[in-house]
């Protein structure tokens, strides 16, 4: 009988990274490690097959909805839906995408795509890892539940359907207790998954958190539902492990960036060899084998300034993804925070993007629309849209109104 295959979890703690090893058969136990959030700092890891688990805020879940039941077909599917919504992963860094079945129907299959932000040096541990995945899929959760813990010092949750990873999202919050704030932020997240067809109906809360039932009663108020108070799971290994970040794409980076060091001592060394022999014999240098070698080698790396500038493009061009203030849910959530308070004013149709906005609602009076209509222009968090506000009309139910707001356009300097 083989032996059973010693393995090494890396996943996100409360406040830095947590190191547990052992084996599948045995279970996993917390080692000693630095107390870092850079992976970079971890440099005595045990010895096994390490695993990586991405934190929440490293990462851009999208669940969605495919009429087909063909996996083949679910990454391009997942491709094109995220193209709809302007993610554009860097196909230079790697597998950074990986679709996750959340339920099948007939001819109807439920997915979440994972867009992964590319991770720098100081996210990634020493000891190339030999598989990556993302840290709600690190802990097993029955049923229809809803996980609330934190990670590297921010509240962050996950929406499980039947046991399986549904939605995970990163908060705003870093409050030391769950806050009706954070409940908030939660039921808002849930009501955008409804809104696109998704099940977002738990069944229970699990706080994974040192806590009393005293410091979660507001946020169980806020959100409703029953709420426990449990230590996180011990992580375990899914099976299977993510397509995310092959460890490759981690040696190539480090090869590539040792190439650019290497490329630079040697042109600086190319100038100063250069001046000194031309200083004293001009045509000397041309014969100098040392001198042609640099050369040679300044020149095989001129092709990584092309592609640096190629990456540094495309990684732009994920900017209202990777960026809260672009998030069409916190945009969704500032505008809710502006409606007045008990005054009758609701939304029927909330169109949000990155760069524009459209708001019809109605209310009972106009009192209520001139209020939402002004707080609008003057919240300091949405103060970079062009809002157009004209006055409510009268209809049979009270006052209907359609605002909208725009990102203004750059005008091409002459």
């Amino acid at each position: 009988m083989s032996k059973p295959i010693e393995h090494v979890l890396l996943t996100p703690g409360e406040e830095a990274w947590e190191v547990w090893s052992g084996t599948g058969e045995t279970g996993y136990q917390a080692r000693e490690s630095v107390a870092t959030a850079m992976a970079s700092g971890l440099a005595n890891l045990p010895p096994g097959e390490l695993t990586m688990f991405f934190p929440v805020k490293s990462l851009t879940a999208v669940p969605m909805r495919v009429t087909s039941d063909d996996e083949s077909l679910f990454a391009d599917l997942a491709a094109l839906h995220a193209e709809r919504l302007g993610l554009r992963p860097d196909p230079m860094a790697g597998q950074l995408t990986d679709v996750f079945v959340i339920a099948r129907e007939a001819e109807n299959t439920a997915l979440l795509s994972v867009f992964l932000k590319s991770p720098s040096d100081e996210e990634l541990p020493p000891r190339s890892p030999s598989g990556f995945d993302i840290s709600p899929r690190a802990f097993h959760v029955d049923g229809n539940s809803l996980a609330v813990w934190k990670e590297f010092g921010r509240w962050v949750f996950a929406l499980y359907h039947h046991g399986k990873l549904a939605y995970c999202q990163a908060t705003s919050s870093d409050a030391k207790l769950p806050d009706a704030a954070l409940a908030r932020e939660i039921r808002l997240s849930l009501a955008q998954l409804s809104m696109q067809g998704l099940d977002a109906d738990p069944v229970r809360v699990k706080i994974w958190a040192a806590l009393d039932r005293a410091d979660v009663e507001s946020f169980g108020q806020v959100l409703g539902l029953p709420t426990e108070i449990e230590p996180r799971p011990l992580p375990v290994l899914p099976e299977p492990l993510s397509k995310l970040l092959p460890a490759d794409v981690r040696t190539a980076r480090r090869t590539a960036q040792r190439r650019r060091v290497i490329t630079s001592a040697a042109a600086a060394a190319a100038l100063v060899y250069l001046g000194l022999i031309g200083w004293f014999l001009f045509g000397l240098w041309q014969t100098s084998s040392q001198t042609r070698k640099l050369l040679a080698q300044a020149q095989e790396a001129a092709p990584d300034i092309d592609a640096y500038t190629q990456h540094a493009g495309k990684w732009d061009e994920l900017a209202h993804a990777v960026d809260r203030t672009h998030a069409p849910v916190d945009i969704l959530s500032r505008i809710a925070s502006c409606i007045p308070p008990n005054s009758g004013l609701r939304l029927k149709t909330a169109d949000v993007s990155a760069t524009e906005i459209k708001l019809i609602g109605e209310a009972p009076q106009p009192q209520a629309v001139n209020a939402f209509s002004l707080a609008l222009t003057k919240h300091n968090e949405l103060t970079q849209f062009t809002w157009q506000t004209p006055p409510a009309n009268q209809s049979n139910r009270g006052w209907e109104f359609v605002f909208t707001g725009e990102l203004p356009t750059e005008e091409p300097q002459e």
